[in-house]
């Protein structure tokens, strides 16, 4: 076997341009290949962080009817749901997979947000504390996070997001200045802004679509205790959960809404249009993106494959070249008493050999392919290994299979004949 390698390399350096040549639709082939998985697998991992968080793990629980988020705003009776408090709050603390929670309320309004004649739209007024921004991933950047004695003395305080605080303030320091919520005044103790590691990557206006363009245009935070001084009613708390790991989520948000519509009763009639707790599952949203992603680029894959092919017969073409040039070195073998297997053995390991050599250069020119890629059209990649490993014996094996004829055709020469070819 080391012989035939050896014999293998020598007739490849032997003929460069030619193996060259021959290696070229393998290397293209390969290259693409790797490429384009490398990108698919790095689109796949900034999707998942973008919709899932890198690390962050966190999960809604929102009130729903049929299917969709409600918005309790316009007074909904929300009479026959469960409030939820330090009991069950807590019992969704201890359970399996679950890091952390948090409990809010949650308003949009299109109106009744001023700051002196200003107004602001759009806007989501929240009602909790500071494990909401702390789950959230949000940092103060001004000011100060809610204290004992806000709630304590139910003072009307509020911490605005940076997006809000820009639009009322315009860039001045907004700090202890006054907004008033649906004409309740309300003294701005703090400004926060989300951490980068919990930002989305955006590198296209349809990407910006996806994440941001469902979300209202920023959101003001004030004591979950001051909620009714606004909306005139105890309106019920969604929960805002952390997951231990990425691949708890689902498991995680199912347990919780379960948990809280255990405690919602219906009859057989309102079932079916029940208001109920349903989990945000950001983890099978990603997939779902990915699965699309996926599709798009395994049309690219079989197309690259064909370059496989036309290298396939490259290799077939020059090995049945190299038996009609070598002919009488055959036929000498067979003299000296080589056996059919011998011949068999040594003509398809060079076209494996070929092929390899070919595969090993495609897997370089693709890692660096994909590395050109995501610097020239901004896109992430992620190298695959399996991709590589897989690569490289598939252009084996293309060497085998393509070299079988040629090398049974060398192994079936009659030596007579073979040593009187001209």
């Amino acid at each position: 076997m080391l012989e035939n390698i050896r014999l293998s390399f020598q007739g490849i350096f032997g003929h460069k341009m030619r193996s060259f040549l021959t290696m070229l639709g393998i290397i293209i082939g390969i290259a693409a290949i790797i490429a384009i998985v490398s990108t698919i697998k790095g689109t796949n991992e900034q999707i998942k962080e973008n919709l899932v968080g890198s690390g962050n793990n966190v999960i809604h629980v929102n009130l729903s009817q049929n299917g969709n988020v409600l918005d309790l705003s316009d007074g909904m009776d929300t009479s026959k749901l469960p409030l939820i408090d330090e009991e069950k709050l807590t019992a969704i603390k201890e359970m399996d997979g679950v890091s952390d929670a948090a409990i809010y309320r949650k308003a949009s309004l299109w109106d009744n947000v001023y700051c002196g004649s200003t107004s602001v739209s759009g806007l989501t007024i929240l009602g909790g504390n500071n494990d909401y921004l702390s789950l959230e991933g949000y940092d103060i950047t001004r000011g100060r996070y809610f204290i004992d004695s806000d709630f304590n003395q139910y003072r009307n305080v509020a911490i605005l997001d940076s997006d809000t605080a820009y639009s009322f303030f315009n860039g001045a320091d907004p700090i202890n200045g006054t907004i008033e919520i649906k004409g309740v005044p309300y003294v701005v103790v703090g400004v926060v802004q989300k951490r980068d590691d919990y930002q989305p990557v955006i590198s296209s206006p349809s990407e910006w679509v996806t994440y941001y363009g469902n979300q209202s245009s920023g959101f003001i935070l004030i004591p979950d205790n001051s909620w009714p001084s606004i909306f005139s009613y105890d309106q019920p708390y969604n929960v805002l959960i952390k997951a231990a790991s990425t691949e708890a989520m689902t498991k995680v948000g199912k347990d919780a809404q379960d948990y809280l519509n255990g405690f919602i009763t219906t009859s057989a009639e309102e079932d079916d249009n029940a208001v109920k707790y349903k989990a945000e599952d950001t983890l099978e949203k990603a997939k779902e993106l990915q699965k699309l992603a996926n599709a798009t680029n395994q049309q690219l894959i079989w197309i690259a494959s064909i370059s496989l092919l036309v290298g396939g017969i490259g290799v077939m073409n020059i090995m049945l070249v190299s038996v009609t040039e070598r002919t009488r070195e055959i036929g000498l073998k067979k003299a000296l008493g080589a056996r059919r297997g011998a011949i068999l053995g040594q003509f398809l390991t060079e076209a494996a050999v070929l092929t390899s050599l070919g595969g090993i250069i495609g897997v370089g020119a693709g890692v660096g392919l994909a590395y050109l890629i995501s610097k020239v059209a901004e896109v992430p990649v992620a190298i695959s290994m399996p991709a590589i490993l897989v690569s490289f014996v598939f252009s084996m094996l293309i060497g085998i299979i393509f070299g079988l004829l040629p090398s049974v055709k060398a192994s079936k020469l009659n030596p007579i004949d073979a040593l009187r070819y001209e």
